[in-house]
């Protein structure tokens, strides 16, 4: 054993030569045996360094190190003597080590060619950032997770506490991903082979985009929530990202057990243990339920953070405002400023599309109580069930005076989910850090209300802000939109028709990770849909078909559930089933594989399927598409057992500009203003930022755009959670900062009197 450790040492020192003496230590301290507890402490402390140092090294040199400590895994493994009861956990580990050498000797050449030319599609030199560059940094890291977890076999193996079935696992999870991401890999090339220069999407509707849904219908996606979740992001975002999996597939397990959400949430949790600690039916459960369950599933699941008691909980730890207020904005004609022309007036009519005119709903948030909050006129607009004034006792309701700035916020949640509360803790921070009043308005969602509902309702709650600024708490001199992922949209598309109404244009946009192009294009970026666990394709499809309202059949006003009324109900449901959870839950502890209680209904299509989600029988009633055949030879991306059913959206509303701004004309980008854009490198969306910043660019339209690095879609919800989502929300902040800070102010725009 001996001489065999000693052939280990020096292949390995050997073929990672180029290693700075650092990583040299911090691999052989991780590879150590652990012999007591604060040997234990200290390989905890180092794996990290370990990770940096290897996330700082050239590609060449990272998949150098695969192929050695690969090799130093077959080697240790073929030097050891294995009981009877481990040869087949060690003869599997065997394959998957040479399997995965296998897809890292195909893999290097495909990343070499994409560093080469990636650079051609950022938006300058200062900016980094397209989808092909996070397709390599997603490979990078999971080969050096693969790394770090063949360094720990290759010393560890032959110890008395190593767990081979554990291990074997872990690294067949990951030789999964990797074969996946080879795949993708494939397909990026067929884009960067077919697209013009410096073009990310693809623009053929028969060409990759159809052939990437075709492969997303079959492709293997279990691997990506089970073992490997979150491997991509910061491990401070791995526990909640874990969270979610887990809360999705046990509220699917119980989805229409339950009518309202707090119940569903209650009897999921006695559901929940086994997806803890069985990770691989986490993900089979995950991509089942991802790939199958329909709209309705995911705005009842999303608008889950609407409860009162999850909100209560998120707001323990919130800003402190003065003022958080629900307001109903009544459906009346406007007269405002021409912008060109002050003496002259525009006519601003209230939202009409599908149902005729209506009011619209927003919230007030202000750190500080403000003149003209607490007025009669404001008041008598706010919402009986919603959130009224929060004073202190101690106050004694002397108001500061009007702030010259207003912030107007509109949500996001793909345009069918979520309302101002799920995200007003941000919002209590921003104001209380830059001292700003902000409007959030509650659209109207679809696909209940489609295209363009919100949109208009969004202008005409902007158009009223300006009228009625000073009930707002501010003379409304510089105005910034904000808005993230739809939200982001509909501020960019807002101040379009501001544009074309020829009315005052917002100061400044602010803009986070915004879908700029609703249409089922294909973008390297938009591959990442095929791992993500918060976006991934089959949602995304199902929200641009639900705004562009293609498959809407009936539209109607959408329902605002009293907040005590809905509280009630779900508290009656959560305690009439509170006895089957227990039971479930029992049921799961004493048989793990015992499926839980469930009745039968029918689908749509006459189906019978269990309640507790699609059946996995769904795969009989779908045709296995034709797969895509520009893989090379003797490869063959691992196959789903339980196919998606994925409705393309085909309507010719995806292409209008007020859809998808980044296909507007000239003339309607024209006028907008400075366009601040925080996009993420691990977003599926990162392209639509890219490439509409580069449109903007090419107009000569003041834009900026700023990439943060290995963050998720949807990261300002998720900013109490980490130090780099916090930071990400304050780049927000300093970007509506410089919005109210801009030196000149257009003559247009100096007048506040539009009261």
């Amino acid at each position: 054993m001996e001489a065999v450790a000693s052939r280990h040492s020096r292949t390995r020192d050997s073929a990672l030569n180029s290693y700075t003496h650092d990583a040299v230590m911090c691999c052989s301290i991780c590879g150590a045996a652990v012999s007591d507890r604060s040997q234990f402490r200290r390989n905890l402390q180092t794996r990290s360094s370990l990770s940096d140092s290897l996330s700082d090294m050239d590609h060449k040199d990272v998949f150098a190190a695969l192929q050695t400590v690969c090799s130093d895994v077959i080697l240790a493994l073929n030097g050891s003597v294995s009981s009877s009861s481990h040869v087949d956990a060690t003869n599997r580990l065997l394959g998957v080590m040479r399997q995965v050498q296998e897809h890292g000797r195909a893999v290097e050449p495909l990343i070499t060619g994409f560093t080469t030319v990636y650079h051609h599609f950022d938006l300058d030199a200062q900016t980094p950032g397209n989808g092909y560059r996070t397709l390599v940094k997603v490979v990078h890291s999971c080969v050096i997770h693969i790394i770090q977890k063949a360094r720990y076999i290759a010393s560890n193996c032959t110890g008395a506490f190593f767990r081979l079935d554990h291990n074997v696992t872990e690294v067949e999870a990951y030789c999964s991903a990797l074969c996946q991401l080879r795949a993708l890999l494939y397909l990026a090339q067929i884009l960067l082979n077919d697209n013009a220069h410096g073009q990310l999407y693809s623009q053929d509707e028969g060409g990759l985009s159809k052939r990437f849904v075709q492969e997303y219908v079959s492709m293997h996606k279990a691997c990506f929530y089970g073992r490997c979740l979150g491997f991509q992001f910061p491990p401070s975002l791995r526990p909640f990202l874990q969270t979610v999996v887990i809360s999705m597939v046990s509220f699917g397990e119980n989805y229409k057990k339950q009518q309202t959400g707090l119940g569903m949430a209650a009897l999921s949790f006695f559901t929940s243990g086994k997806y803890v600690v069985d990770p691989e039916l986490r993900g089979e459960e995950f991509e089942r339920i991802t790939q199958n369950l329909d709209m309705q599933f995911w705005k009842t699941f999303w608008n889950l953070t609407e409860s009162e008691l999850l909100s209560s909980l998120t707001r323990i730890s919130s800003s402190v405002v003065q003022v958080n207020v629900t307001l109903t904005v009544p459906a009346e004609g406007l007269s405002l400023p021409l912008a060109s022309d002050p003496n002259l007036s525009v006519a601003v009519n209230p939202p009409l599309a599908h149902w005729g005119p209506g009011p619209v709903n927003v919230r007030l948030i202000s750190h500080t109580l403000r003149q003209g909050q607490d007025s009669a006129e404001l008041l008598a607009l706010s919402r009986p069930e919603g959130p009224q004034l929060s004073l202190p006792g101690s106050f004694n309701r002397q108001t500061a005076p009007l702030s010259p700035c207003l912030i107007i916020h509109f949500h996001g949640g793909g345009f069918v989910a979520q309302t101002s509360k799920s995200h007003e803790n941000y919002l209590k921070s921003w104001s209380k850090d830059l001292n700003v009043p902000i409007l959030s308005v509650d659209y109207s969602l679809a696909p209940e209300a489609p295209f363009p509902r919100a949109l208009e309702e969004c202008f005409y709650a902007y158009c009223w802000a300006l009228k009625n600024c000073h009930l707002l708490g501010s003379t409304a001199e510089r105005v910034c939109l904000v808005g993230d992922s739809a939200g982001g949209n509909l501020c960019i598309t807002v101040s379009m028709r501001a544009v074309s109404h020829g009315v005052r244009v917002p100061d400044g946009i602010v803009a986070a990770y915004p879908a700029t192009l609703l249409t089922t294009d294909a973008s390297p970026s938009r591959l990442l849909t095929l791992i993500d666990p918060l976006l991934p394709l089959i949602v995304l499809y199902k929200c641009i078909d639900a705004y562009a309202g293609a498959n809407c059949q009936s539209v109607q006003p959408a329902q605002h559930l009293d907040t005590l009324t809905a509280l009630g109900q779900d508290t009656v449901k959560m305690l009439s089933n509170f006895a089957q959870g227990a039971s479930n839950w029992l049921q799961t502890l004493i048989d793990p594989k015992a499926p839980p209680s469930s009745s039968a209904t029918t689908s749509s299509n006459g189906a019978t399927t269990s309640s507790n989600g699609p059946s996995p029988s769904k795969s009989h009633y779908v045709k296995r598409p034709e797969e895509v055949q520009d893989y090379p030879e003797n490869f063959e991306p691992l196959r789903s057992r339980c196919l998606a059913d994925i409705q393309t959206p085909r309507t010719p509303i995806m292409k209008n500009p007020f859809v998808s701004p980044l296909l507007a004309p000239d003339n309607l980008l024209k006028g907008l203003p400075p366009v601040h854009i925080v996009a993420s490198a691990l977003d599926a969306l990162l392209d639509d930022s890219v490439m509409f910043a580069k449109k903007l660019r090419n107009m000569n339209q003041p834009v900026t755009l700023t990439v943060v690095e290995d963050l998720p879609h949807g990261f300002l919800s998720l900013f109490q959670f980490s130090k780099e989502t916090q930071d990400a929300a304050d780049l927000c902040v300093k970007r509506i900062r410089e919005v109210f800070q801009q030196e000149e102010l257009p003559a247009d725009k100096r007048q506040p009197g539009l009261n």
